[in-house]
Protein backbone atom coordinates (compact mmCIF):
# COMPACT_ATOMS: atom_id res chain seq x y z
CA UNK A 1 0.00 0.00 0.00
CA UNK A 2 1.31 3.33 -1.29
CA UNK A 3 1.74 6.25 1.30
CA UNK A 4 1.21 10.32 0.94
CA UNK A 5 2.74 13.25 2.79
CA UNK A 6 -0.40 15.49 3.98
CA UNK A 7 1.50 18.21 2.17
CA UNK A 8 0.27 16.72 -0.96
CA UNK A 9 -3.20 16.71 -0.23
CA UNK A 10 -2.72 20.10 0.89
CA UNK A 11 -0.92 21.46 -2.17
CA UNK A 12 0.76 24.63 -2.23
CA UNK A 13 0.11 28.38 -1.24
CA UNK A 14 0.96 31.27 0.63
CA UNK A 15 1.46 30.58 4.59
CA UNK A 16 1.48 32.12 7.93
CA UNK A 17 3.05 29.74 9.49
CA UNK A 18 6.79 28.57 11.86
CA UNK A 19 8.30 26.49 9.45
CA UNK A 20 10.40 24.72 12.26
CA UNK A 21 7.16 22.82 13.17
CA UNK A 22 4.75 23.46 9.79
CA UNK A 23 7.44 21.82 7.71
CA UNK A 24 7.62 18.29 10.13
CA UNK A 25 3.37 18.70 9.37
CA UNK A 26 3.99 18.62 5.76
CA UNK A 27 5.82 15.95 5.88
CA UNK A 28 3.50 13.84 8.13
CA UNK A 29 2.86 10.37 6.21
CA UNK A 30 -0.56 8.93 5.80
CA UNK A 31 -1.41 5.35 4.57
CA UNK A 32 -3.76 5.40 1.38
CA UNK A 33 -6.48 4.19 3.74
CA UNK A 34 -6.30 7.19 5.61
CA UNK A 35 -5.37 9.83 2.94
CA UNK A 36 -8.56 8.47 0.61
CA UNK A 37 -11.46 7.46 3.57
CA UNK A 38 -11.80 10.86 4.91
CA UNK A 39 -13.23 12.23 1.81
CA UNK A 40 -16.59 9.97 2.86
CA UNK A 41 -16.41 10.92 6.21
CA UNK A 42 -19.07 14.01 7.56
CA UNK A 43 -17.63 15.66 10.59
CA UNK A 44 -20.57 16.52 12.74
CA UNK A 45 -20.28 19.71 14.80
CA UNK A 46 -19.82 17.94 17.80
CA UNK A 47 -16.79 16.60 17.30
CA UNK A 48 -15.27 20.34 16.92
CA UNK A 49 -15.80 21.76 20.42
CA UNK A 50 -16.83 20.25 23.76
CA UNK A 51 -19.29 21.47 25.98
CA UNK A 52 -18.56 21.69 29.43
CA UNK A 53 -20.84 23.44 31.73
CA UNK A 54 -21.91 26.03 29.43
CA UNK A 55 -18.81 26.64 28.42
CA UNK A 56 -17.52 25.30 24.72
CA UNK A 57 -13.83 24.28 24.71
CA UNK A 58 -12.56 24.06 20.72
CA UNK A 59 -9.62 22.85 19.58
CA UNK A 60 -7.44 24.99 16.83
CA UNK A 61 -4.20 22.60 16.29
CA UNK A 62 -2.19 21.27 13.75
CA UNK A 63 -1.68 22.47 10.79
CA UNK A 64 -4.59 25.58 9.53
CA UNK A 65 -5.67 24.24 6.32
CA UNK A 66 -8.85 25.69 4.55
CA UNK A 67 -11.08 22.67 4.11
CA UNK A 68 -9.06 19.17 4.14
CA UNK A 69 -11.36 17.71 6.39
CA UNK A 70 -9.75 14.22 6.28
CA UNK A 71 -6.96 15.37 7.74
CA UNK A 72 -8.95 16.84 10.37
CA UNK A 73 -10.76 13.36 10.62
CA UNK A 74 -7.71 11.78 10.79
CA UNK A 75 -5.07 14.00 12.69
CA UNK A 76 -7.43 16.85 14.09
CA UNK A 77 -6.09 19.34 12.23
CA UNK A 78 -8.37 22.86 12.40
CA UNK A 79 -9.51 23.66 9.02
CA UNK A 80 -11.03 26.97 8.62
CA UNK A 81 -14.46 26.32 7.28
CA UNK A 82 -15.08 24.27 9.94
CA UNK A 83 -14.04 26.75 12.18
CA UNK A 84 -16.13 29.12 10.86
CA UNK A 85 -18.92 26.40 11.49
CA UNK A 86 -18.00 26.28 14.68
CA UNK A 87 -18.30 29.41 15.92
CA UNK A 88 -21.40 30.42 14.44
CA UNK A 89 -23.05 27.47 15.63
CA UNK A 90 -21.49 28.57 19.31
CA UNK A 91 -22.64 32.21 18.86
CA UNK A 92 -26.08 31.36 18.35
CA UNK A 93 -26.66 28.38 21.21
CA UNK A 94 -28.40 29.67 24.24
CA UNK A 95 -26.63 26.66 25.46
CA UNK A 96 -23.14 28.20 25.61
CA UNK A 97 -22.33 31.24 27.66
CA UNK A 98 -18.35 31.29 26.92
CA UNK A 99 -16.40 29.94 24.31
CA UNK A 100 -12.61 28.60 24.87
CA UNK A 101 -10.36 28.08 22.15
CA UNK A 102 -7.04 26.07 23.13
CA UNK A 103 -4.48 26.69 20.61
CA UNK A 104 -1.54 23.94 19.38
CA UNK A 105 -0.53 25.28 16.50
CA UNK A 106 2.17 26.23 14.32
CA UNK A 107 0.27 28.44 11.58
CA UNK A 108 -0.72 27.33 7.88
CA UNK A 109 -2.12 28.28 5.16
CA UNK A 110 -3.38 31.93 4.42
CA UNK A 111 -6.28 30.56 1.93
CA UNK A 112 -9.30 30.94 3.54
CA UNK A 113 -7.95 32.07 7.22
CA UNK A 114 -9.50 35.68 7.03
CA UNK A 115 -13.46 33.94 7.33
CA UNK A 116 -12.44 32.12 10.23
CA UNK A 117 -10.51 35.43 11.83
CA UNK A 118 -14.22 37.82 11.35
CA UNK A 119 -15.66 34.44 13.06
CA UNK A 120 -14.30 34.33 15.87
CA UNK A 121 -14.12 38.76 16.22
CA UNK A 122 -18.03 38.09 15.53
CA UNK A 123 -18.22 35.51 17.95
CA UNK A 124 -16.38 37.81 20.51
CA UNK A 125 -18.97 40.69 19.57
CA UNK A 126 -21.40 38.57 21.29
CA UNK A 127 -20.30 36.23 23.89
CA UNK A 128 -16.81 36.07 25.89
CA UNK A 129 -14.40 34.40 23.40
CA UNK A 130 -10.97 33.03 25.28
CA UNK A 131 -8.27 31.87 23.82
CA UNK A 132 -5.60 29.46 25.79
CA UNK A 133 -2.19 28.74 24.07
CA UNK A 134 -1.21 25.56 25.11
CA UNK A 135 1.84 25.31 24.03
CA UNK A 136 2.00 27.04 20.88
CA UNK A 137 0.18 29.52 18.89
CA UNK A 138 2.31 30.91 15.61
CA UNK A 139 1.50 32.59 12.70
CA UNK A 140 -1.62 32.05 11.08
CA UNK A 141 -2.25 30.49 14.75
CA UNK A 142 -1.58 33.69 16.55
CA UNK A 143 -3.90 35.62 13.52
CA UNK A 144 -6.86 33.73 14.79
CA UNK A 145 -5.95 34.04 19.06
CA UNK A 146 -5.24 37.72 18.79
CA UNK A 147 -9.10 37.91 17.88
CA UNK A 148 -9.99 36.38 21.20
CA UNK A 149 -11.35 38.85 24.55
CA UNK A 150 -8.28 37.11 26.56
CA UNK A 151 -5.73 35.41 25.67
CA UNK A 152 -3.99 33.04 28.12
CA UNK A 153 -0.52 31.82 27.74
CA UNK A 154 0.32 28.72 29.59
CA UNK A 155 4.37 28.34 30.90
CA UNK A 156 6.29 27.48 28.36
CA UNK A 157 4.17 28.33 25.58
CA UNK A 158 4.71 30.47 22.84
CA UNK A 159 3.22 33.14 20.34
CA UNK A 160 4.05 35.70 17.41
CA UNK A 161 5.62 34.71 13.96
CA UNK A 162 3.33 37.68 12.70
CA UNK A 163 3.88 37.50 8.98
CA UNK A 164 3.53 35.66 5.58
CA UNK A 165 5.94 33.71 3.82
CA UNK A 166 5.73 31.32 0.02
CA UNK A 167 8.34 29.03 -1.51
CA UNK A 168 8.59 28.92 -5.15
CA UNK A 169 10.59 27.27 -7.09
CA UNK A 170 11.58 28.13 -11.65
CA UNK A 171 12.97 25.75 -14.09
CA UNK A 172 16.89 25.93 -13.64
CA UNK A 173 18.46 23.09 -15.71
CA UNK A 174 17.21 20.71 -18.33
CA UNK A 175 15.94 17.87 -16.37
CA UNK A 176 17.45 13.78 -16.32
CA UNK A 177 14.99 13.35 -19.19
CA UNK A 178 16.58 15.38 -21.42
CA UNK A 179 13.47 17.88 -21.24
CA UNK A 180 13.21 21.86 -19.80
CA UNK A 181 10.17 22.83 -18.74
CA UNK A 182 9.18 26.85 -19.32
CA UNK A 183 6.51 28.16 -17.97
CA UNK A 184 4.58 31.07 -20.79
CA UNK A 185 1.28 32.72 -19.44
CA UNK A 186 -0.90 34.60 -22.02
CA UNK A 187 -0.48 38.28 -23.04
CA UNK A 188 -2.02 39.94 -19.66
CA UNK A 189 -1.92 37.23 -17.37
CA UNK A 190 1.97 37.50 -15.75
CA UNK A 191 0.87 37.62 -12.32
CA UNK A 192 -0.30 33.86 -12.69
CA UNK A 193 3.18 32.32 -12.71
CA UNK A 194 5.28 35.19 -11.88
CA UNK A 195 9.46 34.41 -11.87
CA UNK A 196 11.10 35.14 -8.35
CA UNK A 197 13.85 34.76 -10.43
CA UNK A 198 13.20 37.63 -12.30
CA UNK A 199 13.29 41.39 -10.29
CA UNK A 200 9.38 42.03 -11.95
CA UNK A 201 8.39 38.90 -10.65
CA UNK A 202 10.04 39.24 -7.32
CA UNK A 203 8.15 42.55 -7.16
CA UNK A 204 4.77 40.87 -7.90
CA UNK A 205 5.23 38.39 -5.49
CA UNK A 206 6.68 40.73 -2.63
CA UNK A 207 3.29 42.89 -3.34
CA UNK A 208 1.22 39.90 -3.15
CA UNK A 209 2.56 39.32 0.19
CA UNK A 210 3.03 42.53 1.68
CA UNK A 211 -0.89 43.24 1.58
CA UNK A 212 -1.55 39.61 3.33
CA UNK A 213 1.09 40.92 5.88
CA UNK A 214 -1.39 44.60 6.32
CA UNK A 215 -4.19 43.00 6.32
CA UNK A 216 -2.45 40.13 9.28
CA UNK A 217 -1.36 43.32 10.82
CA UNK A 218 -4.46 45.64 10.80
CA UNK A 219 -6.08 42.24 12.25
CA UNK A 220 -3.68 42.09 16.00
CA UNK A 221 -3.77 45.53 16.00
CA UNK A 222 -7.78 45.18 16.00
CA UNK A 223 -7.51 42.25 18.22
CA UNK A 224 -4.83 43.32 20.44
CA UNK A 225 -5.78 47.24 20.69
CA UNK A 226 -2.06 47.99 19.57
CA UNK A 227 -1.33 50.81 17.16
CA UNK A 228 -0.65 48.91 13.97
CA UNK A 229 2.24 51.41 13.16
CA UNK A 230 4.13 50.30 16.26
CA UNK A 231 3.21 46.37 15.30
CA UNK A 232 6.28 46.09 13.12
CA UNK A 233 9.22 46.90 15.97
CA UNK A 234 6.58 45.44 18.76
CA UNK A 235 7.03 42.16 17.06
CA UNK A 236 10.76 42.12 16.43
CA UNK A 237 13.27 41.10 18.83
CA UNK A 238 16.01 44.05 17.72
CA UNK A 239 13.71 46.89 17.38
CA UNK A 240 13.85 47.10 13.50
CA UNK A 241 10.45 46.39 11.96
CA UNK A 242 12.23 44.67 9.00
CA UNK A 243 13.51 41.84 11.18
CA UNK A 244 9.87 40.66 12.57
CA UNK A 245 8.05 38.02 12.78
CA UNK A 246 10.28 36.57 15.97
CA UNK A 247 8.49 34.24 18.79
CA UNK A 248 7.64 35.00 22.35
CA UNK A 249 7.14 33.26 25.45
CA UNK A 250 6.03 34.43 29.20
CA UNK A 251 6.89 37.73 30.61
CA UNK A 252 8.16 39.38 27.19
CA UNK A 253 4.68 37.99 25.36
CA UNK A 254 3.03 39.83 28.18
CA UNK A 255 4.96 43.05 28.39
CA UNK A 256 4.36 43.34 24.24
CA UNK A 257 1.18 42.82 24.39
CA UNK A 258 0.65 39.46 22.80
CA UNK A 259 -1.37 38.32 25.72
CA UNK A 260 -3.11 38.89 28.56
CA UNK A 261 -1.97 36.62 31.27
CA UNK A 262 0.61 33.75 32.35
CA UNK A 263 -1.61 31.39 33.57
CA UNK A 264 -1.04 27.80 33.96
CA UNK A 265 -3.54 25.29 32.04
CA UNK A 266 -5.67 23.70 34.76
CA UNK A 267 -5.89 26.98 37.02
CA UNK A 268 -6.74 29.18 33.59
CA UNK A 269 -9.67 26.22 32.76
CA UNK A 270 -10.59 26.46 36.33
CA UNK A 271 -11.23 30.02 36.43
CA UNK A 272 -12.85 30.25 33.00
CA UNK A 273 -15.45 27.21 33.93
CA UNK A 274 -16.27 28.81 37.37
CA UNK A 275 -16.89 32.47 35.91
CA UNK A 276 -19.42 31.01 33.30
CA UNK A 277 -20.89 27.97 34.78
CA UNK A 278 -24.40 27.73 35.20
CA UNK A 279 -25.51 28.36 39.10
CA UNK A 280 -27.15 25.23 40.97
CA UNK A 281 -30.96 25.40 41.19
CA UNK A 282 -32.56 24.80 44.22
CA UNK A 283 -34.30 21.50 44.74
CA UNK A 284 -37.85 21.79 44.93
CA UNK A 285 -38.28 20.53 48.31
CA UNK A 286 -35.45 23.90 49.56
CA UNK A 287 -37.88 25.99 47.59
CA UNK A 288 -40.81 24.78 49.61
CA UNK A 289 -39.07 24.87 52.95
CA UNK A 290 -37.68 28.57 52.02
CA UNK A 291 -41.80 29.56 51.01
CA UNK A 292 -43.05 28.38 54.49
CA UNK A 293 -40.02 30.00 56.21
CA UNK A 294 -41.25 33.26 54.67
CA UNK A 295 -44.50 32.74 55.80
CA UNK A 296 -43.99 32.01 59.32
CA UNK A 297 -41.59 34.93 59.23
CA UNK A 298 -44.82 37.25 58.07
CA UNK A 299 -47.42 35.67 59.92
CA UNK A 300 -45.01 36.34 63.37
Amino acid sequence: MSNIKAGTILGGGAMAAWPERAQPMLNMVLTEQQAAGGMSVTIERGERFVLHRGVAIVPVRGLLNPNAFMLERWLGWTTYQGLEETMAFLSASEDVAAIILMFDTPGGFVLGLQGAVQAIASAAAVKPVHGIVHPLAASAGYWLASQCREVVLTPGSEVGSVGVAIGLATPQETGMDGWRDFIITSAHAGAKRADPATERGAAMVQADLDTLESEFLAAVSAGRGIAVDDLPETLSRTGDPAEGGAMFWGAEAQRRGLVDTIETYADAMARLTAAYAPKPRKSARARAAQVEAAKAISES
